[in-house]
């Protein structure tokens, strides 16, 4: 079966303006003096990537725009993927405003978005590379040295311990293209089998439940199903705070839609709900195996489409006859009327959508528990059509082009390492010789660290991320880190809780420095544009590979990835063919006019005309498997990982806390506004009646143990958690000290959100 008769699409819904879109006035608010940019050169090729040419040029954008140029690209947060007007003075961009035309945010923007370029004038940017010392303190370098030791070491670490003593972790943070590139540097060039990226830590679970479930790697919807359905699931999600701008399409919804949310929060999504389900933790999975028992046993499914469209459902209705309305309540807390009200909505709403985040992933059993959601989608019938699908929200703002050309969980453009015919189609167009391509995506992150804690791991290069804050369990992860014989940070900062343990700090350049694409949650790609010179001596983390690979002699092996344009054309030939095919967009530039363009889009389908504004997949019923039917999977759920005991008696939650904050905020620390909207003090939400009973008051300083570690915070007494839970934000630094090391079995994601603690006050 050929690539376009396997991308089955529904296409509507043509680009709508905002009627409430910002005045342009209000946002022309300028930045202060520009700063001198000065770059030194020294080395082979140095001087030539120093002066970091761009593909669309500064002040090359359509004239007529106050105050002198505007042009526009995406956000560089979260997976929204919004896009952003970015106005220029004298070349350089000072200011921004949302885009009133991109068919993601129609004019609006979450307060990270507002201050996007603010992080890019941070004192702490780091501006040339940093080398350790004798002593162990980093001292100003070249290029030339830090290259040049970089792959020495490396290769004298893997001719001492052996080639697969040396892995990378990278991000969800860089463009597609300069993750393509570092995937086939390191893994083809350097021989660096092992490497993973921090999408690990957020889009795992979706990515697999996705592969196990659909054939591929596949997000089935598109934005306007926040405005087409009417019933809207949101499972272990929510967008009021994570994803503003999600949650604002939600609020255009005309369609007098459902809102249900299962969390054991009742969080600001929960506020707004129609239905607020507040589960116990991690029960989330047999509330919807029992929900899924009564929409079968009363017929309130869609039998049509499971038979022509599913396996694995006969197995599924006697694997749920044990998820009984007495064991379902049970096990997650909620009365039998609840769980009946659930089911029902879902029966009387011809569009339901199911959207997750991680309040699902980040889980023990996460894989299953999508897959739940995904089962309930298809035997519903909810799937495929307007307002409808088994939908995930992604986390970081390019995770999705990390789980497909990272090189990481699958071989570049989702195809399979351990596939002789994929090796060969990408050893072709790559003209490398197939032996360098690995026969199996090597370790995963979790892995990796164990590898480091059992000495097989003794070289490190990290790439735009920071896990001795994000990893959980941190304490231990930060003693493991002194076990290298070398580590590798390459960020845009210097002050990084990680880059501060470097050996060797390679300056990169930031978002709005450097070029190539994004993909967002609706596998919309948007474009990157350079629209500020870099700091000091920091180049774009696209060449910084370059250098790499040049300074290992694999120079004439990556000539042809002169740029990140010349890039993208390698991608689209290796995505030909796959179900994620976009061989059909030209260029950059194409895909900034278009307002970005979702895949599929194959040469064929650019032969039927121009891309259209929304496109969502299995509108026939067709899945990815050869016999192009889904497979309904299952397993019987686990009682949490790490259960509350007299000495631990609250299971603690982590998530997002605020708007304004992001993951570790390395960036969003940067800007006064945004830290002004957020708490400025480690807190923790628990239940007016626990805290009586431990005798906290209101705002007093306590401490918060696990086994593992110990955080002071001050305590926030509120109703909207339930008793015997405590809730912390995940972005500060001391919050991952309490985090359990448990994993998926199948995505291997860590489970961030519970373990055991318990409270005291501070003396």
């Amino acid at each position: 079966m050929s690539g376009i008769d396997r991308l089955p699409i529904v296409t509507e819904t043509k680009k709508r303006v905002s009627k409430h879109a910002p005045k342009l006035a209000d946002s022309l608010k300028w930045m202060g003096p520009f700063r001198s940019l000065v770059h030194a050169r020294s080395g082979p090729l140095t001087s030539e990537l120093l002066r970091e040419p761009g593909q669309f040029g500064l002040g090359q954008t359509p004239k007529g725009f106050v105050p002198e140029h505007v042009t526009t690209m995406v956000c560089g947060y979260c997976s929204t993927g919004c896009g952003l007007r970015i106005l220029l003075k004298e070349s350089e961009a000072v200011s921004l405003t949302p885009s009133t035309e991109y068919p993601v945010n129609l004019g609006m923007a979450c307060p990270k978005g507002w201050e996007a370029l603010t992080a890019l004038d941070a004192p702490d940017r780091a501006t040339v590379p940093l080398l350790k010392d004798a002593s162990g303190t980093l001292q100003e370098t070249n290029w030339d040295t830090a290259m040049t030791i970089m792959v020495e070491r490396i290769r004298d670490v893997q001719k001492e311990h052996g080639p697969d003593s040396v892995a990378f972790l990278s991000t969800g943070q860089i463009a597609t293209e300069e993750m393509a590139l570092l995937g086939a540097v390191a893994k083809f060039g350097l021989g660096i089998r092992h490497g993973d990226g921090n999408t690990r830590q957020c889009m795992a679970t979706a990515a697999t439940a996705y592969k196990q479930s659909f054939g591929f790697d596949a997000p089935p919807f598109t934005y306007a199903d926040f405005e087409e359905s009417d019933c809207l699931v949101f499972v272990g999600a929510n967008p009021c705070l994570a994803h503003p701008i999600m949650w604002e399409r939600v609020m255009r919804n005309r369609r007098n839609p459902d809102i249900i949310v299962l969390d054991p929060r009742r969080t600001e999504t929960a506020m707004n709900a129609t239905l607020h389900l507040p589960v116990l933790p991690k029960s989330d999975q047999s509330l919807l195996y029992g929900i899924t028992r009564i929409l079968i046993e009363r017929g309130w499914y869609d039998a049509e489409f499971v038979e022509r469209h599913t396996n694995g459902f006969e197995e599924y209705r006697e694997f749920l006859q044990s998820f009984t309305l007495e064991r379902v309540t049970t096990e997650t807390g909620l009365t039998a009327k609840q769980i009946e009200t659930f089911a029902e909505r879902i029966h009387a709403r011809e569009r339901v959508s199911f959207w997750w985040t991680m309040g699902v992933n980040q889980s023990y059993q996460g894989t299953r528990t999508a897959q739940a959601i995904i089962n309930l989608a298809l035997i519903t019938g909810n799937i495929g059509r307007p307002g409808t699908g088994a939908n995930s929200i992604t986390g970081q703002c390019n995770a999705m082009g990390s789980r497909l050309f990272s090189n990481t969980t699958s071989l570049l453009g989702g195809h399979d390492f351990a596939s002789p015919i994929d090796r060969a189609k990408v050893a072709e167009i790559l003209d490398i010789d197939e032996s360098r391509i690995p026969t199996d995506s090597g370790w995963a992150y979790n892995e990796i660290i164990d590898g480091i804690r059992d000495g097989q791991i003794k070289a490190l290069w990290v790439i735009a991320t920071n896990p001795a804050h994000s990893w959980i369990d941190q304490n231990a992860f930060s003693e493991l880190i002194g076990n290298l014989d070398f580590l590798v940070v390459q960020d845009m900062y210097h002050s990084t809780e990680t880059a501060v343990r470097a050996d060797l700090l390679l300056p990169a350049a930031a978002w709005g420095e450097k070029e190539g694409t994004f993909i967002n949650s609706e596998r919309r790609l948007g474009v990157l544009k350079k629209v500020r010179k870099a700091p000091g001596q920091a180049l774009s983390d696209y060449n910084i590979f370059r250098l790499v690979a040049e300074y290992a002699g694999l120079g004439e092996m990556f000539a042809d990835w002169e740029s990140p344009a010349a890039a993208f054309q390698i991608l689209k030939q290796i995505s030909a063919g796959q179900f994620c095919d976009f061989s059909g967009i030209k260029d950059f530039r194409a895909i900034d006019e278009a307002g970005g363009i979702q895949w599929p889009y194959s040469e064929v389908d650019a032969n039927f005309g121009e891309p259209v504004t929304e496109r969502r997949l299995f509108a026939d019923g067709r899945f990815v498997f050869p016999d192009g039917r889904a497979r309904i999977l299952f397993d019987e759920p686990k009682p949490p990982s790490e259960p509350t005991s007299p000495e631990y008696p609250l299971t603690l939650l982590t998530g997002r806390g605020s708007a304004s904050q992001w993951h570790t905020q390395t960036r969003t620390s940067k800007s006064a506004v945004l830290r002004r909207l957020y708490p400025q003090h480690q807190y923790v939400e628990m239940h007016p009646d626990d805290a009586r009973s431990i005798g906290i008051r209101p705002q007093q300083s306590v401490f918060v143990e696990s086994v593992r570690g110990k955080l002071k915070a001050r305590a926030v007494l509120t109703l909207t958690i339930p008793q015997g839970q405590v809730f912390i934000p995940m972005h500060e630094n001391t919050t991952n000290q309490l985090t359990k090391a448990v994993f998926d079995p199948h995505s291997k994601q860590p489970s961030y959100k519970s373990c055991a603690v318990r409270i005291r006050p501070a003396e």
